[in-house]
């Protein structure tokens, strides 16, 4: 008996996303699905990249249709990065789809780390990533991702974004000598971080990456008021005294409504590399109490491996350096889970408006 249209979407509805824990009917994945005697045909399209998932998500799709009677199927899985909604009173910026913010409370619980490899995740992924390195006083996205030189002016007003691993990146850094210390007050740093975003020509991008630096000073508030942001993502350590400037780098996000994607436990596990003996250097749990109290994801935790830090510091970070290791999985994980969280967020609607012109005729 030849398979229907409702016995394959049954089928299909059956299927879970290991991503984003739904199924591919409920979430409008399947596409294009159509029947001729017992073969089918679909497409199914993630809202998310995640170019390392079509695989096993295709014969997934196809083993369950086989098992619903269809005597053939061809499936092809891809992804669709579209723009998402963003804190009210804040248009987007041509040529960029999503921005995500990498924040912290205070310093030294690797944020920076966090943002290169994340964006080298999501690039593996198949997505167009840049990385816009906010940290005007510390600016440590050059060395991480091993870009020296110069950027562009091809017609005086704007910069060309540098490029490193597949990204497209601009900082501060790439502008003055690595000694060169920036004694700028606040106005100066803030009108730096806007000509850094606005100035730039960015090559159509499904994410941009904005590594801020810690605290909640007048570059986050910048941040907030006129850069539209999709989410953002919080780095820390389980140590109370960085959970505490944790919490409250969160909750500045919420005040000013840009949502919070998730957060990131850095340095959460030890393992000694001559006896194997497992221990919480920082103390354990302590992000997932966090997430707890403020209704939050763990998006994911990192270990304390002195590897992360070498291969940063090299300009090759860990995603590049190490791609199919263990870290890396986890780097991968993570931004897969920023990349459902945001596609789950409202849509900018924005482009479906007609332009109105009033004329005096």
């Amino acid at each position: 008996m030849p398979i229907s249209e409702a016995d394959a979407r049954s089928a299909l509805s059956k299927l879970v996303d290991p991503n984003t824990g739904k199924d591919f009917v409920t979430t409008r994945s399947v596409k294009k699905l159509s029947v001729s005697g017992d073969a089918v045909t679909l497409e199914i399209e993630l809202g998310y990249p995640g170019k390392s998932q079509f695989e096993p998500i295709r014969l997934q799709a196809i083993e369950a249709l086989k098992a619903a009677g269809a005597s053939g199927a061809a499936v092809t899985v891809r992804s669709r990065v579209v723009s998402h909604a963003v804190q009210r009173g804040v248009k987007l910026i041509p040529a960029i789809k999503n921005i995500i913010a990498i924040a912290s409370g205070k310093g030294g619980v690797g944020k920076s780390t966090t943002a290169a490899n994340l964006a080298l995740a999501l690039a593996a992924e198949g997505a167009s990533v840049g990385v816009l390195d906010a940290d005007i006083y510390g600016p440590s996205q050059p060395t991480m991702l091993g870009i020296t030189g110069r950027p562009e002016s091809k017609d005086g007003k704007s910069i060309e974004p540098m490029e490193g691993h597949g990204l497209q990146a601009i900082s501060i850094g790439f502008m003055i000598d690595v000694d060169t210390p920036m004694v700028w007050r606040g106005p100066m740093v803030t009108q730096a971080l806007e000509q850094l975003l606005k100035d730039t020509r960015w090559r159509e991008l499904d994410y941009l990456v904005v590594d801020l630096p810690p605290g909640t000073g007048d570059i986050q508030l910048t941040l907030a008021q006129k850069v539209p942001v999709t989410g953002a993502v919080i780095v820390t350590t389980p140590q109370d005294i960085a959970l505490i400037d944790a919490r409250k780098g969160l909750k500045m996000f919420e005040k000013v409504g840009i949502p919070i994607l998730g957060v990131v436990e850095n340095m959460a596990l030890h393992t000694c590399p001559q006896c194997g003996f497992e221990s919480h250097i920082f103390g354990e749990g302590g992000a997932a109490r966090m997430c707890q109290d403020y209704g939050t994801e763990l998006l994911g935790q990192l270990p304390l491996d002195g590897a992360i830090r070498e291969q940063a510091d090299s300009g090759k970070p860990t995603v590049v350096a190490d791609p199919d290791g263990r870290v890396a999985q986890i780097y991968k994980r993570i931004a897969r889970r920023c990349a459902v969280r945001i596609a789950e967020s409202q849509k900018d609607m924005t482009a479906k408006f007609p332009n109105i012109v009033v004329q005096n005729t």
